[in-house]
């Protein structure tokens, strides 16, 4: 196998103080393969790429690349050998140009018109185009990504790491990096393709390695399963389809007319005239590439940014001058992307992050003082309710892996038993099993009543969960859609803002 394999795995280990990361995992990966890693949030994924990249040394185990022996102790080092790496989040420096960026993610990067001409080049043979003189600022997550990927293509790698590459692009981004990505295994290059939309490992990669707990656990190849057969792989067992039944929608709990806010940044978007009404039990899906105004439009919401009077209805009552917690009180509560700084806070344990947002609608205040006692028996039901792999309340946040810790942020607010909930990126980073059970949970909430507002990226679950559909692009909102019947090419569409083909299209389809 050596012989043939461009990276050959034996034995690979490593623990850190009370967890086996990864355990005795081996696998190979062929010059050409596009070869899925998959499992469930915690299961070792990360931890192995690391260690492939040099970012983490194993315990134990070798690796092989292309027959000789490989041990990097850096990503400089793997960089040398013939190792790239596209990470989730992105590593850019938005006052800078294309080309700068490019030029600080090399070792000895050539003259600036030299590098600029060679973008030019690569970018162009892989279908990617980017101008080098651009300010990273000014570009789409999309063009950001293939900032990363071009500063990759120019190592010419021999085998290349993806890490959730698709969990900013539009189903048609997704087509051009999938073409890229073809292009690349034609010409040898091997891929590590992780993701947890098991559709796009089904479509993209030849062979897939499973991880459970810190172990290989089977392999296959992904187009000879279904999706749910991959999920039920990777948890080692089935778990419940989303149920939608149940529910009717009532009077309208939140209005927003005509909302517009500056920028919150230098490279933010504004928000524009944005308008949309969400009646009891209804769950509203906001869809978007990521930085047209998401972050903005939660935070206008949840009331850590004032808006103009009349902007804001909450239950009949103008709240556009109330803040967090006042709104918090009426019934609105929210959890954002961030999971770590925003949601939570990385050095508190999970009981002291109950009290960030608990304390207003649980009884976690007795005659002015914390009662810990109380807030341990919040964190732990959140825990109990929400599955949530911890060794327990006292553990800090920044402790979990990036999954159990938004199953802990979405069921802190769940439970509180909001009237209106909104929510940015719910299952963002979560394995299939667990992002069934936060839909589920959302779906529940709507059950009884509640308004909930879902803003993901991910186009699969707004169209398994949310009764009405709305894009958001360059801070404008599009006006709704019933999710039944819009096709992945309408949606393209008003992610890409044309919300007025959408309208052609919709009145094409009722004829």
């Amino acid at each position: 196998m050596t012989g043939t394999m461009l990276l050959d795995i034996v034995g690979l280990r490593k623990a850190y103080p009370g967890v086996v990361a990864n355990d005795d995992v081996g696998f190979a990966v062929a010059p050409g393969e596009v070869h899925a890693l998959l499992g469930e949030n915690g299961a070792g994924k990360s931890t192995l790429v690391k260690m492939i990249y040099g970012l983490v040394k194993p315990d134990a185990g070798t690796m092989r690349l292309m027959g000789q022996p490989y041990e990097p102790a850096e990503p400089r080092a793997a960089r040398a050998a013939g190792v790239a790496m596209v990470f989730q989040h992105f590593s850019l420096f938005e006052a800078l140009s294309v080309a700068e960026n490019v030029a600080l993610g090399m070792e000895s990067p050539p003259p600036m018109r030299d590098l600029a001409r060679r973008i030019r080049e690569i970018s162009t043979t892989y279908g990617l185009p980017l101008d080098p003189a651009r300010t990273v600022g000014d570009l789409s997550a999309g063009e950001r990504q293939r900032v990363e990927i071009i500063r990759c293509l120019l190592q010419d790698p021999k085998l290349l790491i993806m890490d959730e590459p698709t969990s900013v692009l539009t189903p048609q981004e997704v087509e051009i990096l999938f073409h890229t990505l073809r292009k690349l295994a034609a010409e040898g290059t091997a891929i590590l393709y992780i993701s947890h939309k098991l559709e796009e490992i089904r479509a993209l990669c030849d062979s897939a390695t499973i991880l459970r707990g810190g172990k290989v656990v089977g392999s296959c190849i992904p187009r000879e399963k279904t999706a749910r057969e991959l999920a039920e792989m990777m948890v080692g067992g089935e778990f419940a389809a989303t149920d939608r039944a149940g529910r009717s929608l009532g009077a309208p709990v939140l209005e927003v007319r005509a909302l517009s806010l500056a920028p919150m940044s230098q490279f933010g978007p504004a928000l524009r005239e944005v308008s949309l009404t969400l009646r009891a039990g209804e769950v509203l899906g906001i869809g978007g590439v990521a930085g047209n105004g998401q972050e903005e439009l939660l935070a206008t919401l949840a009331g850590e940014r004032p808006s103009a009077p009349g902007t804001v209805i909450l239950k009949g009552a103008e709240v556009a001058h109330l803040g967090p917690n006042e709104r918090r009180a009426m019934g609105l509560l929210s959890a954002p992307e961030e999971r770590l700084g925003h949601a939570a806070v990385p050095a508190m344990s999970l009981t002291e992050n109950t009290l960030l947002t608990g304390t207003i609608r649980r009884p976690l205040i007795r005659q002015g003082f914390i009662d810990m006692g109380a807030a341990k028996s919040f964190a732990e039901e959140i825990i109990t309710a929400f599955d949530v792999r911890t060794p327990g309340a006292h553990v800090a946040a920044r402790a979990l892996s990036g999954g159990n810790l938004q199953k802990y942020v979405i069921g802190r607010e769940v439970l509180q038993a909001p009237d209106v909930l909104i929510v940015n990126q719910p299952t963002w980073g979560v394995d299939a099993a667990a992002a069934a059970a936060i839909r589920q949970a959302l779906l529940d909430l709507a059950a009884k009543g509640a308004g909930v507002i879902v803003i993901s990226q991910d186009l699969d679950e707004l169209m398994e969960i949310a009764d009405n559909f709305c894009a958001l692009y360059e801070g404008r909102l599009s006006a709704p859609r019933p999710t039944e019947g819009l096709t992945l090419e309408e949606i393209g569409l008003m992610l890409g803002g044309a919300h007025g083909m959408t309208d052609v299209l919709a009145k094409e389809a009722a004829r």
